[in-house]
């Protein structure tokens, strides 16, 4: 058991999953990086500088005491985070496509199988046959 562990932890698909398991982490937090601190201000920019990080629905406004500390903080839809996040998802998702269509474009044209000729019993056959005559 411990040997078939072995083949099967040193196997390609097992070394390839985990390297793209690390691969698709470290993508998405460069995609998040460009997404927060560059896509989302240039567009925070042609839509009259608002900063989508900080667009919500207050629910609830919080409660403030009277020496200005927060004793129930505020309930809201933070909807501006969550269309940072679908474009976070728009761009991983292009750039995955764009990673395997690459990788498929590497890898060798599977060659169909050379059509099988007669059988040995076909050619013993058709030495038989001639044989009679």
């Amino acid at each position: 058991m411990l040997k078939e562990f072995k083949e099967f932890i040193t196997g390609g698909n097992v070394i390839e999953f985990a390297v793209a398991v690390i691969m698709a982490g470290a993508i998405g937090g460069v995609v998040k990086g460009f997404v927060d601190n560059i896509v989302m201000p240039v567009v925070g920019h042609f839509t009259g500088g608002t900063d989508f990080a900080n667009m919500k629905i207050i629910l609830t406004e919080a409660v403030v005491s009277a020496e200005g500390a927060v004793t129930t903080a505020e309930n809201a839809i933070m909807y501006g985070a969550w269309i940072n996040t679908i474009v976070n998802l728009v761009i991983v998702g292009l750039v995955m496509f764009l990673i395997v269509k690459a990788y498929n474009k590497t890898k060798k044209p599977v060659e169909a199988p050379a059509p099988a000729g007669p059988s040995q019993e076909d050619l013993l056959a058709e030495i038989r046959d001639l044989l009679k005559k």
